[in-house]
């Protein structure tokens, strides 16, 4: 399988970002509970510009990780696994079950109670967390089920947007949406026009933000509307969307990522922190990532290949679908994002990211030593 330079170079950062996360979690996790605590707490709600810093990045920082996401889509469309409508109807397949399993595993405990509005929680992959793990393994590993994770986790990373934007907008201000969608459309106009210089993008960018942000809709599907605006051309490295992609890699896998995770895992873990698996809603969110997301992706994977509807490459086997949809259960980063759009009492939120990361750590570990002992006999 032929591996383009850019997306080995996703494949590095994502891996490196992964391991970064790691430490930013277990560092945020540590310092919360810490004598320093009420400081680093703190810090997190100075405000800046009115609004605090954690609003900063979940909001506009995470803008970035979005457009990032909608570029590597557009590559994979374009010129990638997804271009071959036969490969792509794989991971497509095993994105939709790994978003519909999850959901319905959480509705069918939480359907019609305060917390039903968490239903998306489990249904997205954390890219970098799980190529982080998918690394482990070394090169035991085949290209192409590396592809077929990335794929599947951009695909439900793009459903996880959609619900966003579908679900989780509370109110509407036909005003500022029209003007958002206006720029948008005026930087399409800008493609079709052949215009490659990516200023007029990023200033149009900014301003579509600033209207998506106060039109009711998360901000950051900005991010993704920008990405399939910003021209694609022969996809090479002189192209305005590879300039761009090949950019922001390291500040995304760094910076942002980084940020999110120390925002947004400072919490505090007290004795009866263990009372956070007894409610429904955890329940929900636990059975989704660690049963819901390897049963989804493996099954509607397997039904796609046995319809003839989808094609299993010729390097992989059904176990190895099966480790790297356990792995699809690492959840973090989209988990914790929809947490904060799901609920607003903080002890809904504090326990949801607690169950997040344990989840996210037993698929994690559940996944690499599945693929350690089905990929033990393959040749490095």
């Amino acid at each position: 399988m032929t591996v383009t330079k850019l997306f080995k170079e996703f494949l590095d950062s994502e891996k490196a970002g992964g391991f970064t996360l790691i430490a930013c979690t277990i560092l945020s996790l540590v310092l919360a509970n810490s004598v320093w605590s009420e400081s680093y707490l703190h810090l997190w709600h100075y405000s800046l510009g009115n609004h605090p810093i954690e609003y900063w990045i979940n909001d506009g920082l995470m803008t970035l990780f979005f457009l990032l996401i909608g570029l590597e889509l557009e590559r994979e469309v374009y010129i990638g696994e997804l271009s071959n409508l036969k490969n792509a109807l794989l991971p497509i397949a095993a994105a939709l079950g790994g978003m519909l399993l999850p959901v319905g595993l959480y509705l069918f405990l939480n359907y019609g109670t305060s917390t039903q509005s968490g239903a998306g929680i489990p249904m997205a992959t954390d890219i970098a967390f799980a190529l982080g793990v998918l690394s482990l393994l070394g090169n035991k590993v085949p290209t192409s089920l590396k592809v077929f994770l990335t794929a599947l986790a951009v695909i439900d990373d793009l459903g996880a947007i959609l619900v966003i934007a579908i679900f989780y907008t509370k109110t509407l201000i036909w005003s500022n949406l029209l003007l958002a969608l206006g720029i948008f459309a005026f930087l399409l106009l800008l493609n079709r026009l052949k215009v490659r210089n990516l200023i007029p993008y990023l200033l149009g960018g900014i301003v579509m933000w600033f209207f998506m942000l106060h039109s009711g809709i998360h901000a950051t599907i900005t991010g993704v509307l920008l990405a399939f605006a910003i021209p694609f051309g022969n996809g090479n490295e002189k192209s305005t969307s590879y300039v761009l992609q090949h950019f922001l890699h390291k500040p995304v896998a760094f910076i942002v990522l980084p940020l999110f995770a120390l925002a947004n895992t400072a919490i505090i873990v007290n004795s009866n922190w263990h009372y956070a698996l007894s409610y429904n809603y955890t329940l929900g969110i636990a059975l989704g990532l660690i049963i819901g997301k390897p049963i989804g992706i493996w099954l509607f994977s397997y039904l796609s290949v046995k319809l003839k509807i989808g094609k299993l490459p010729d390097d992989l086997n059904w176990k190895s679908i099966l480790g790297a949809s356990i792995l699809g259960g690492i959840g973090f980063t989209m988990s914790i994002f929809i947490t904060l759009l799901s609920f607003s009492d903080g002890e809904h939120i504090d326990n949801a990211k607690i169950i997040i990361l344990l989840s996210s750590l037993i698929a994690g570990v559940l996944g690499l030593f599945y693929l350690k002992m089905n990929l033990k006999n393959r040749k490095a």
